[in-house]
């Protein structure tokens, strides 16, 4: 038979965030796979049990924990590093499923939504045979950012550009926009910016009961978020943050 794989967005830990539909997809699934990503992460592990706890009223549905494997920092390429990376989480995920037979309907619960800096959807497209894919819809972090400060993500007419830590710093502030959006920045990748000009809104653990946040002039708010988010992380072991950069001359909001 053929698998069927809902992928389902669950926001950013809040339990609040999850949608009527992917509470039903949930309580459909025979089997639920459930990564661990090391005592570092167990908080992350923890949320998700706690989400499943709230939700899942259906008694068959069953839980397959697996440990979720690590990038080979030996591997110098670093798209061949995600990619054998992918292929490595794919073939846990077959185990899982092949160590519950019968299991033809198998969700995964994704942070935030499948679609945005999330290889979820890649990884199952690795599967042999390819499965029945459903994707349920999640909050991003962008949205709960946004919520969190109370300001609009675009200008009026105004583009957006989503982007990385990484690209950030190798590229700059993206052309041709006067808004951005960084996600996956575990360095904190604005302070390789001139700061003269540009506004920050910054959030970590955004959406979530223990959310921090800061705003204000990148020359004035960039240190404070960088002890903020160093204090954190050693609080909690992890931190997941995102922020919204706009150059000023704009719209002058401030939350």
């Amino acid at each position: 038979m053929t698998l069927h794989l809902s992928l389902v967005g669950i926001g950013s830990g809040n339990p609040d965030h999850l949608t009527r539909q992917a509470i039903r997809a949930l309580n459909r699934a025979d089997l639920i796979l459930l990564p661990r990503k090391g005592s570092a992460k167990a908080d992350l592990a923890d949320l998700r049990r706690e989400i499943l706890a709230e939700v899942l009223e259906n008694p068959a549905t069953r839980i397959a924990e697996f440990d979720y494997p690590t990038r080979d920092a030996a591997t110098a390429d670093y798209r061949q590093r995600v990619e054998d990376w992918h292929d490595a989480i794919a073939a846990r995920w077959v185990d899982s499923i092949a160590a519950h037979p019968g299991a033809t309907r198998v969700a995964l619960l994704v942070w935030g939504d499948p679609s945005l800096y999330d290889s979820t959807l890649r990884i199952a497209t690795r599967l042999n045979p390819r499965p029945d894919i459903e994707v349920i819809p999640g909050i991003t972090s962008i949205q709960a950012l946004t919520a969190a400060h109370a300001i609009p993500l675009n200008e009026i007419d105004g583009p957006v550009t989503i982007t990385t830590g990484r690209q950030l710093r190798e590229t700059g502030f993206p052309a041709g926009v006067d808004t951005c959006v960084v996600m996956l920045d575990g360095e904190c990748s604005f302070q390789s910016l001139p700061p003269e000009g540009i506004q920050i809104w910054w959030a970590g653990y955004a959406g979530m009961h223990i959310q921090i946040t800061d705003s204000g002039p990148l020359a004035d708010a960039g240190q404070r978020i960088i002890a903020a988010r160093a204090e954190a992380r050693a609080a909690h072991g992890w931190i997941m943050d995102i922020y919204l950069l706009r150059r000023r001359g704009q719209a002058q909001i401030s939350s």
